[in-house]
């Protein structure tokens, strides 16, 4: 039990880091407009991110410091300033939507207007960011949010049509009556959400967290090599559910109720009860992650103390950072936006400024000061610069795509 509870931080961040309001709305709308022919994004985003969390995993327990901690030191301060606005500009942009995703969850569980629950929702992650034990948060929320698994027995119930889905995975292709940018829009921002900055600022700050070191690595490889895939499929499974309810009739999905409607036609309420529990966890956990990961980035850079594992009397500016970026995000929801809109321009614009903590996370692990012996490996190096460059692509493209394609319209 020790053994299984030891990779919830893996779960967690793949739960809220990977599958949050980002990825289910992504999943959502590819799944009902493009059926399985984007299920390649999703694997190749899945793969760069298990490559570089391993890394993160590696970085945390031999380095002993969370990212932000060896970029300002190995990178130089300017470089670091530029990194950290721009990750915490993103990370607040994110928080706003998983904030309005715990709103849009809570609302589909009531009947109450979402604005009424965006104030609710802030005061609660920010109680949990305060109060909770950081293991709480891991195992609490991590492990609620495997019941999003209903997507994967919807599948086996819903007359999916299995070789066509088969046909589509293995055969990428822009379907009939759709525009290759559009395709190609969709496809980077769901290479996007595998790839969200704060996942990595988050994972390294756990390790630190859990203390980790080189004694238990393998805990900490082990948490990237299981929770990231994990998180994969999970979204895959969505991407897969939504194609023969929606499909058939070309129907768009354009708000979270719809994601959860291929599972109350399989499982009826008690799916419909079970996948609102896994919105709800994967929302309120990727909120409290960006909530912690303002903080980390910010007390790392400036040298301050940090971490739930310091009461807060200890760590006061981390607090404060982690209170003020739950407040700024709640009151950008309550300007009526749609919580929809945000998610999608916040994965693209992720998206487009993946390089800047992916790059520094790859000169740390090659850097034998830090990492003495467990440096990369030749093999390793040569797929973290592949899929590098391939984060360039990405990083370059989606702007261009975002504007030709009026985000995806």
């Amino acid at each position: 039990m020790k053994k299984v509870l030891a990779l919830t931080l893996g779960v967690m961040t793949a739960i809220g880091g990977f599958v949050d309001i980002g990825n289910l709305v992504t999943g959502g709308i590819t799944g009902a407009r493009f059926g399985m022919t984007l299920a390649w994004a999703v694997v190749l985003g899945t793969a760069m991110m298990v490559l570089y969390a391993e890394m993160a995993a590696r970085v945390s327990a031999v380095a002993h410091r969370g990212l932000f901690d060896v970029v300002r030191e190995r990178l130089g301060v300017r470089f670091a300033m530029v990194n950290l606005v721009a990750n915490t500009v993103l990370t607040l942009l994110t928080l706003a939507a998983e904030l309005g995703g715990i709103a849009l969850v809570l609302k589909l569980a009531t009947g109450v207007h979402y604005l009424i629950w965006v104030p609710v929702a802030g005061f609660a992650v920010w109680l949990a960011v305060w109060k909770l034990p950081f293991q709480h948060l891991e195992r609490i929320f991590g492990l609620l949010g495997l019941t999003l698994l209903v997507f994967a027995a919807a599948i086996v119930l819903l007359p999916a049509g299995w070789g066509q889905l088969w046909h589509d995975v293995i055969h990428p292709h822009v379907p009939a009556g759709e525009a290759s940018p559009t395709w190609l829009f969709y496809a980077v921002s769901l290479i996007g959400a595998c790839l969200t900055p704060y996942q990595v600022i988050f994972f390294t700050s756990g390790g630190r967290e859990e203390r980790w070191s080189v004694e238990n690595l393998k805990e900490a490889r082990v948490n990237a090599l299981v929770g990231f895939p994990l998180g994969g499929v999970l979204s895959l499974t969505i991407m897969a559910a939504m194609v023969p309810v929606f499909r058939p009739d070309s129907v768009d999905v354009k708000h979270l109720g719809q994601v959860a409607l291929p599972i109350a036609q399989a499982l009826g309420t008690v799916g419909l009860v079970l996948v609102l529990v896994g919105f709800f966890a994967c929302t309120f956990a990727a909120a409290a992650e960006c909530s912690l990961s303002t903080g980390y980035s910010v007390a790392q850079y400036l040298g301050w103390s940090w971490g739930k594992r310091h009461r807060p009397v200890h760590a006061p500016r981390f607090h404060v950072v982690c209170l003020v970026s739950v407040i700024a995000a709640t009151g950008f929801i309550l300007t009526t936006i749609d919580p929809v809109t945000v998610t999608l321009v916040s994965v693209v614009l992720g998206g487009a400024a993946i390089p800047l903590t992916y790059l520094p996370l790859l000169v740390v692990a090659n850097d034998r000061e830090y990492m003495g012996s467990y440096v990369n490996k030749r093999w390793q190096n040569g797929l973290a610069v592949t899929a590098f460059v391939i984060m360039v692509v990405v990083s370059v493209a989606t702007l261009p795509l975002l504007f030709a394609t009026k985000a995806g319209q």
